[in-house]
């Protein structure tokens, strides 16, 4: 049964493309109620997990933190800052899909498909730890 194409679905869709950085279910909701105050949280994380059954977005699991959503439909990877938390796509390197078929080998599972989430810092976190290094005096003795 196909679903209706509601208002709500709508505007969790725009939202989910507008913050183009694969929000949380809470940052969709924050960003609908901008302009419609009156719509529930529940509704908005029902659209989003209907919309991820029905294809039209994906949802990236991120260990340790909430759930992302992504309009980008085609398998990718992502980075997240370990310093300020920034989620992206890493640009410029494909899928590999001939990993599941390895992972199925030595594993036994019938795979579906893999969803890889790289960590580090990012650039400008990088250039920010660079200017302000953290010094032994702010550390404190007990680091010695």
């Amino acid at each position: 049964m196909a679903k209706r194409n509601t208002i709500q679905r709508q505007l969790v869709i725009a939202a989910v493309r507008f913050l183009a950085d694969h929000p949380t279910a809470e940052e969709v909701y924050d960003r609908i109620t901008m302009e419609y105050p009156d719509i529930s949280k529940g509704t908005v994380y029902r659209n989003l997990n209907s919309l991820v059954e029905s294809g039209l977005l994906s949802k990236v699991s991120v260990p340790s933190g909430a759930d992302r959503f992504d309009h980008i439909l085609a398998r990718h990877y992502h980075i997240k800052c370990t310093e300020c938390g920034k989620f992206m796509n890493v640009e410029n390197f494909d899928y590999i899909p001939d990993m599941d078929e390895k992972v199925a080998a030595v594993t036994g599972y019938k795979m579906n498909h893999h969803d890889i989430v790289f960590s580090g810092i990012c650039p400008e976190c990088q250039k920010e730890m660079a200017e302000h290094p953290v010094s032994e005096e702010v550390l404190g003795d007990d680091q010695n």
